[in-house]
């Protein structure tokens, strides 16, 4: 890989070597000499920088990415015009990113790549409520470092990159269409749900090992997202869970009304799944199943109660009846002996009456004043519903409430005896019935690293809701408030609403190219900056401002250091 003959960028980015390159840009390991920190240098290729569509576009949203401030973005620290074409200075993110995962290791375990996914959702709606829609989401930009957090890459590039690439542009697009909404395949004007899509189809690839479409181009990879359906996740690896696999698929709904809503909402499930409890996603067999219905399949054992297992809308339940004998298909003899024949009807006939006797003698036979009743199945009722069933066939319900979080509150999740049993009429059937999921306490969770509130909030089954809020005096990361408050009782999933720091307020560096040193010093101090001074020969007047770096109108945090370039 030949290196740029542009050594340094914007007098600070020094690069080093090569780490990358993608459909559209070159990426350097480079030092941030100002700051002396390592940094990730995107160069893009020169084609672009002749596009005026694309170089609008690229300054408009390179600019909302270095707003997102989220710890599973990969920050956006600069970016500018240098040597012919547009660069991009980013956090540097040690570790593989996910395409070099999936390449090394294969299919993900399920645990893993719902956490994965998970977090890449988590990035992706916290973008989405900040105006940004990624459009370019893949392994390739989801960043795991050695910790195992996850960093997604590319905001803002992708969109500008949209406006001026085509479905047959060598060696650009064609990761892209991989990942492709049917949306974006048929040009139309995309939303949020455009990315539940494609990260919809890098999960399928984590649990699979490929993805859902490939083709000789990428023009036939974006028709089959468009037309084809995709192969069941399970079909491929069967270890996957059969509710993951529901997520997958509701992620990749073709019809961006049946995706999840929100990137907010696929994660939620995704929490739901790595905790055991049921997933909004019907599973496959629901989503062919004709017509759909609300069910409920009811597995036990004859010696207990019956517990109700969720089964999806649209799931048809078959009940199997094995023969109680092996059947014999073998050519039985003939036996033409009626001596046999007689004997044998006689043995059943004694049988029939010592039966008939001993049912009598416990008072089962006819002459009993109760009837026998069979026990309807009420799992899944509502205990009202379950009860009015209970008294319509003369049995008594003796209702018991439980927390339970996999059934809604109300409902019968399991009965005693079960389905099918006959009892005497005026038996009490014993219903155990949801009160639902127990309240989650929220705990208090301010003043703590961003990072360790998120993962504690989750880990109590709730959902965060991160709002970056600028702060003189706390550092980057910090909570400063949360609600609900410590201590409140909510219900599990509920979502909290933190305010963290994102720093001091940005501040644009004033124009004093022009100025003299002193004047220059005067403003550029009255902003807030710390200011150094170095001079360069020049036919301007001696100790005038030629340049600064950072240039005018960069916004910084006060306090960061302003280099002054003046004529010697």
């Amino acid at each position: 890989m030949a290196e740029p003959d542009q050594k340094i960028f914007s007098g600070r980015y020094e690069l080093d070597r090569h780490i990358a390159r993608g459909g559209m840009a070159d990426v350097y390991l480079a030092r941030d000499a100002l700051l002396d920190r390592p940094v990730a240098l995107k160069v893009l290729f020169s084609q672009f920088a002749t596009d005026p569509t694309f170089v609008q576009r690229f300054r408009r949203e390179a600019q909302a990415a270095a707003n997102l401030n989220h710890p599973n973005i990969v920050s956006v620290y600069d970016w500018g015009e240098e040597a012919g074409t547009y660069f991009i200075v980013m956090e540097y993110v040690e570790g593989r990113s996910l395409a070099q995962i999936i390449r090394d290791e294969g299919p993900l375990h399920p645990d893993r790549a719902a956490d994965v996914t998970a977090d890449t959702a988590a990035a992706l709606g916290f973008a989405h409520r900040n105006g940004v829609v990624h459009r370019d989401v893949k392994p390739g930009n989801i960043l795991i470092n050695p910790s195992g957090t996850v960093k997604v890459a590319d905001f803002g590039i992708a969109r500008a990159v949209s406006a001026s690439e085509n479905l047959t542009q060598t060696g650009t697009v064609m990761g892209t269409a991989t990942y492709f909404s049917p949306e974006q395949a048929r040009g139309e004007t995309v939303d949020a749900r455009t990315d539940v899509y494609s990260l919809g189809v890098v999960l399928y690839e984590m649990l699979t090992g490929r993805p859902p479409f490939s083709g000789d181009n990428p023009v036939s990879v974006a028709y089959k997202h468009v037309q084809e359906t995709p192969r069941a996740p399970r079909q491929l690896n069967p270890d996957i869970p059969v509710a993951l696999e529901a997520v997958t698929l509701k992620a990749m709904a073709k019809d961006p009304d049946a995706r999840y809503a929100t990137a907010e909402e696929l994660r939620a499930d995704l929490r739901r799944f790595r905790s055991s409890q049921p997933v909004t996603a019907p599973t496959v067999a629901a989503v062919t199943a004709q017509p759909p219905t609300e069910a409920t399949q009811a597995v036990g054992s004859s010696l207990g109660a019956t517990t109700a297992v969720p089964v999806d809308r649209g799931t048809r339940v078959v009940r199997q009846v094995e023969d109680t004998y092996p059947r014999d298909d073998a050519p039985r003899e003939r036996r033409s002996s009626a001596g046999f024949t007689l004997a044998l009807l006689s043995l059943l006939g004694v049988l029939a009456v010592l039966l008939f006797l001993f049912s009598r003698s416990l008072g089962l036979g006819g002459g009993g004043t109760t009837e026998d009743v069979e026990v309807p199945s009420v799992i899944s009722l509502p205990a009202a519903e379950a009860s009015r069933l209970l008294d319509e066939r003369g049995l008594d319900a003796e209702i018991t409430e439980e927390p339970n979080e996999q059934v809604p509150a109300g409902v019968v999740f399991a009965q005693d005896p079960a389905a099918g049993v006959n009892v005497r009429e005026g038996a009490t059937v014993q219903l155990r019935v949801s009160a639902g999921a127990p309240p989650v306490t929220v705990p208090s969770v301010v003043g703590l690293n961003l990072a360790d509130a998120v993962s504690e909030l989750e880990g109590r089954g709730l959902v965060v809701d991160v709002r970056p809020t600028e702060s003189e005096d706390r550092p980057e990361g910090e909570v400063l408030s949360q609600e609900p408050d410590a201590g409140e009782e909510v219900e599990s999933g509920s979502t909290v609403v933190l305010e963290a720091s994102s720093g001091p307020p940005l501040v644009p560096v004033p124009d004093v190219v022009g100025l003299t040193s002193n004047q220059a010093g005067v403003e550029l101090g009255r902003a807030g900056f710390e200011v150094s001074f170095q001079e360069e020969a020049s036919t301007e007047p001696q100790g005038q401002v030629l340049r600064t770096d950072p240039p005018a109108d960069t916004e910084l945090a006060t306090g960061e250091e302003v280099r002054v370039f003046t004529s010697t």
